[in-house]
């Protein structure tokens, strides 16, 4: 008897196919199939077959499901599987011959082994052991969020190595049908759109293949505002030249699935960091894609709190990354990072980076990966920058470049446990620690805490970093090293620049002192000026001098875009601030509402009505934060969008203290110890 996990979940012996009903047993059993040999956690089984919310009876009704799952076993004759119980969970074993996942496999994994005479036939019978929709009868949120996702990449990159080998030896209508229908079903995939465009063009149909450039061209900047990767465009224009494409070249052979699969308990992702088919948050790449779950008062990112991540054992959380996952053999680059179209500005930045990231190491220098941290407000393109250096220096890491976020879409810190457990699944056997003599460049994305990157960078010390974050992160640079750039807003030059790259020469040099006007009216913010060029590309006979005067009057209230709430400077603001514990979020407003700039420590302690050294701090932590900026010794200042932002934001709320910023009154106890006030700390 052999269990099916490859399409809905079933059990044959090789004549006769019993398909399971929807159940809580048969989601258990697909729970314990897919970890075959490997024992599976009670309280993550519970999840599987409950959701989150469990009964009061679980643990009872859980082993009711193992019961009926054994008569079930018996009733077809294969008491042998049985499901055994553990300390702590349960297991089921199985092997190739029991189950057809580890059949598919073994025939992958002996095809890698192989030349490609049969290298192509056997992945061809792995694909064929693919029947209908993957677990279609397992009625579990859970497994179909974080299961079926990998398991469909697997088939993927077999499918890929199969059109790959179909092309290299001429076969390009054969892999045609193939590419027709993963094309529609994965839209966004630029490496199937990539194949379907050359086999298309092979076969003396450029029409076509140029249409099919334009489709994906056209679905990834609605629906990710990013541009196709360098090898289509690269592919593009040698159609529109009618260039000789050559035969094509011979593709690395991927390690197979079973060498690069994750530690067996580990949650896997969604999809990869970094990847182009994979939503980010406005990070992330994952984004840059499913929320967090909300958080508890006192939780990391929830209001009131520091935003910390909960401590974390640096040396474990590296050992483990470093850790080759189940063998060698290195498993295909990370996807391309995104790229910044029209990214202009900050020379100086870049020069350094470059410097930093490209310098040779002296001799036996692998203690410390070289790094760079990026701070300043929201929206003023640290990532953005980090992109654009990490193109530019790409070919010196042969292991890739990664992005990975570090603060999930409700604003909360992701553990440092968390990031690198995803670091190895996207960076497998050893890829980018030197266990392979390679590099891989990280770029890691809106850091809140030092604790969530120094075991990282302990792990990577091989490679390189890139540090994006709101917050001046001194802690980790005083323990790392590391350079620091903290951004401020463009100057003029700059913006009418990067308004060009965008808008286009010609509509700029039309209105030139209607150009500086506008930038002047985004504040030289660079997120401002990118929501500003797309809404003039969006309507061309828009005059750029209407445009910056309607402007002028709610900067910060119009510069949003309807079709993207990403896209907006009020809701960017909007986020910093929730991030902050609420006295200190009030006392922002409070600062940046003010008529009087710049502010001093005495200023902002008559402002807020505190003691000067209370205010001191105040200050201090609003620099961190980004929402600060210090001119001369003792001076500092608010940009301009910021503080329309606080006039908007502020309200009633201006006027009146809150009671965790007010100095102690008659009769109250001071702090005696000299301590910050709690929401201060």
């Amino acid at each position: 008897m052999r269990f099916q996990l490859l399409g809905p979940l079933s059990v044959t012996d090789g004549r006769d196919l019993v398909m399971l009903p929807p159940s809580k047993p048969t989601a258990l059993l697909a729970a314990l199939l897919l970890r075959p040999g490997s024992i599976v956690p009670t309280d993550r089984l519970r999840d599987i077959v409950w959701g989150e919310e469990h009964p009061t009876t679980a643990k009872t009704a859980l082993q009711s499901c193992v019961l009926r799952l054994r008569r079930l076993f018996a009733k077809y004759g294969i008491e042998h599987q049985a499901v055994v119980a553990v300390a702590g969970g349960y297991r089921i074993d199985a092997d190739a011959d029991t189950l057809d996942l580890l059949h598919f496999r073994r025939l992958v994994a002996r095809a890698a082994a192989s030349g490609n005479d049969s290298e192509l036939y056997t992945l061809r019978s792995a694909l064929a052991l693919w029947q209908g929709g993957l677990l279609s009868n397992v009625p579990s949120d859970l497994l179909h969020r974080d299961e079926v996702p990998r398991l469909a990449e697997e088939r993927l990159r077999v499918l890929e190595r199969v059109c790959d080998i179909e092309l290299e030896h001429g076969r390009c209508r054969e892999a045609l049908v193939d590419l027709w229908e993963v094309t529609r079903v994965y839209p966004a995939h630029e490496r199937f759109a990539e194949q379907l465009v050359e086999a298309l063009y092979r076969t003396g149909r450029q029409t076509e293949a140029l249409a099919e450039y334009r489709r994906i061209k056209g679905h990834l900047r609605e629906r990710l505002g990013v541009d196709p990767r360098a090898e289509l465009q690269r592919l593009e224009l040698a159609i529109l030249r009618g260039e000789d494409l050559g035969r094509a070249e011979p593709t690395r052979r991927r390690a197979a699935p079973s060498e690069r699969t994750a530690i067996p308990d580990a949650p896997s992702p969604q999809g990869t960091p970094g990847s182009l088919a994979t939503p980010r948050s406005p990070g992330s790449l994952r984004s840059l894609g499913s929320s967090g779950s909300p958080t508890s008062p006192g939780s990391p990112g929830s209001p009131g709190s520091s935003g910390s991540p909960a401590p974390v054992d640096r040396e474990a959380v590296a050992t483990s990354i470093a850790a080759p996952i189940a063998s060698p053999v290195a498993g295909p680059p990370p996807p391309p990072l995104p790229s910044v179209p029209g990214f202009t500005g900050r020379e100086a930045e870049v020069g350094s980076l470059v410097h930093l990231l490209t310098a040779e190491r002296p001799e036996g220098d692998v203690e410390r990966a070289p790094f760079a941290v990026l701070s300043g407000a929201p929206g003023i393109g640290k990532t953005a920058l980090a992109l654009h250096v990490a193109h530019l220096v790409g070919r010196h890491f042969p292991d890739g470049c990664l992005l990975l976020p570090l603060t999930r879409p409700d604003g909360s810190p992701r553990p440092a446990e968390e990031a690198a457990d995803e670091l190895r699944r996207a960076l497998p056997a050893g890829r980018g620690t030197g266990l392979n003599g390679g590099r891989s460049l990280l770029v890691l994305d809106d850091v809140v805490h030092p604790d969530q990157v120094r075991p990282l960078l302990t792990a990577y010390a091989c490679g390189a970093a890139i540090v994006t974050s709101r917050m001046g992160l001194a802690a980790l640079v005083a323990t790392h090293g590391g350079t620091v750039h903290r951004l401020g807003a463009l100057d003029p030059e700059q913006s009418q620049a990067l308004l060009t790259a965008v808008v286009g020469r010609e509509r700029i040099a039309a209105e030139p002192t209607a150009a500086l006007t506008l930038a002047a009216a985004c504040g030289h913010h660079p997120l401002a000026l990118r929501i500003a060029a797309a809404r003039l590309l969006t309507r061309p006979r828009l005059r750029l001098a209407d445009y910056a005067g309607w402007l002028r009057n709610d900067p910060v209230g119009r510069l949003s875009l309807a079709d993207d709430p990403r896209m907006s400077v009020p809701q960017r603001l909007d986020e910093a601030l929730q991030r902050l514990p609420t006295a200190l979020a009030d006392a922002h407003l409070r600062l940046a509402g003010s008529p009087h700039h710049p502010l001093t420590a005495s200023g902002a302690a008559g402002l807020l009505g505190l003691p000067e050294d209370t205010a001191e701090q105040v200050i201090e932590r609003l620099l961190d934060a980004g929402l600060l900026e210090e001119g001369q010794p003792g001076d500092f200042w608010t940009h301009d969008l910021l503080r329309a932002h606080a006039r908007r934001a502020a309200g009633s709320s201006v006027g009146h203290a809150p009671a965790l910023l007010r100095p102690p009154r008659h009769g109250e106890s001071p702090q005696l110890d000299g301590s910050r006030p709690a929401a201060l700390r």
